[in-house]
């Protein structure tokens, strides 16, 4: 994702949701022990991820103390970030949420699931789970390159209501993350 993405999110929530998210983004590695000062964390990519024992550990208890990870697929990430997830919790698979899963119906209602910002393959885009315990701690969109329709309109010109329909989708997420549990 582009710079943009993030901060732009951050200012959607701050005016849409009556957040007071610090502006700037930061950076966090995922062995990292400052993880845990985030309660939300995006992780986007086009490909290859790999997660040592040590930081697929970190995780693990980061999302088993309350934390939420949101995986943006932008295109070419999705048989990595699976097997890697599967390092994390071995126990879980990949769900795929119903369009009534909450998460869809925070602020802003999605009935049909995940907008669609980019067209890669011409398939539909799937909003996936991994729920312990009855908790949604992770959700992964797929095929909707979801951070793309954050960014700057700029930067892939993408129609404003592709942008806005992303930001809200993303707005969802962080107050679904911080208000559901």
């Amino acid at each position: 994702a582009n710079k943009t993405s993030i901060p732009n999110l951050i200012k959607f929530c701050n005016a849409n949701l009556r957040m007071n998210i610090f502006p700037d983004e930061d950076i966090v590695e995922v062995g990292s022990p400052e993880l845990f000062s985030y309660p939300f964390v995006h992780m986007t990519g086009h490909g290859n991820v790999v997660f040592s024992d040590a930081e697929a550990q970190n995780m693990r208890r980061y999302l088993m103390s309350g934390g939420f990870l949101h995986i943006d697929d932008n295109y070419g990430l999705d048989k990595f970030i699976r097997r890697e997830m599967k390092k994390v919790f071995p126990e879980l698979s990949f769900i795929e949420l119903p369009y009534n899963h909450p998460v869809y119906h925070q602020k802003f209602n999605f009935t049909n699931g995940l907008p669609k910002v980019h067209e890669h393959d011409g398939k539909a885009p799937q909003g996936f789970g991994l729920i312990w315990e009855g908790r949604l701690i992770c959700f992964y969109s797929y095929e909707c390159d979801l951070g793309n329709g954050w960014e700057d309109q700029s930067v892939y010109n993408d129609p404003e209501e592709a942008r806005q329909q992303a930001l809200r989708m993303g707005a969802n997420l962080l107050q679904y993350s911080t208000t559901a549990f």
